[in-house]
């Protein structure tokens, strides 16, 4: 939920054209890709590591 929160404030950023845009799309790109990123580590990747330690045990 916190992640479709932030990803619906800083999408559209990525989308104005007008005063400053450019700038602030060059700041966005990266938090959006941060944003993403640990949403996957944290939902996916983390679970499966845990899994598979707790299986070798």
């Amino acid at each position: 939920m916190t992640v479709f929160a932030i990803l619906g404030g800083l999408l559209p950023i990525m989308y104005i054209s007008g005063v400053g845009s450019e700038v602030m799309q060059r700041i966005v790109a990266p938090m959006i890709g941060g944003v993403v990123s640990s949403a996957i580590l944290t939902l996916i990747v983390i679970p499966y590591v845990y899994l598979m330690v707790m299986k070798k045990d």
